[in-house]
């Protein structure tokens, strides 16, 4: 007697197990057999849609814009100042904010300076003003012209460290006009430094 109980409960099991497995395989499918790499014309479409999903860079410079621009372009003029004008004589902190040509003219006159013997000193006291005095869009490229008012305490000393120029007491007023430009097929939102005015 005691036997078929034990096959019973055999049996009960094994419907239990059978219940779970057929649920499992409800839930979390089963393997279609196919599990070679995707077709070119899949990788195609899935390429679309990822181009379709990423955001498209900024073409318009309305106020909001020109608001962030200008707060960046601060923080841009007082690095490549300080960068260029500090006493080892090369850029390091600005690159990635120079045009190639920009980077070139800016590192030959660093050159020019070290093999001279001279170093520089700076103290960035500050922008006074930022301001936008053209923006344009030529081919795919936006361009802004800003003019800074800063004050700076510099000054060019020898390999004896004699000051040949500028004064390490005085506060200097300086004029620039800079013109960045970024390109809008990047996504990449920084802008560079491509050409100084003054």
């Amino acid at each position: 007697m005691n036997y078929s109980f034990e096959y019973i409960d055999i049996i009960l099991l094994a419907m239990i197990a059978g219940f779970i497995f057929l649920r499992l395989r409800g839930i979390l499918g089963r393997r279609s057999g196919f599990e070679g790499k995707p077709t070119t014309q899949f990788e195609k479409i899935l390429k679309d849609v990822q181009k379709e999903n990423q955001p498209k860079p900024k073409e318009n410079f309305d106020d909001v814009a020109q608001k962030e621009f200008i707060t960046g372009a601060k923080i841009a003029y007082e690095t490549i100042i300080t960068d260029f004008s500090d006493s080892d004589n090369k850029l390091t902190t600005s690159k990635p904010l120079l045009s190639k040509e920009i980077y070139t003219q800016f590192n030959e006159a660093l050159k020019e300076r070290d093999k001279r013997g001279h170093t520089a000193e700076i103290t960035f006291i500050g922008v006074d003003s930022a301001t936008i005095k053209e923006h344009k869009k030529e081919d795919n490229f936006l361009k802004v012209t800003v003019d800074f008012v800063s004050e700076v305490i510099t000054c060019i000393r020898d390999n004896e460290k004699k000051i040949i120029s500028g004064d390490p007491e005085k506060i200097k007023k300086i004029y620039d006009t800079w013109i960045f430009s970024r390109d809008t097929r990047s996504n990449n939102p920084n802008w560079q430094l491509i050409e100084t005015l003054t």
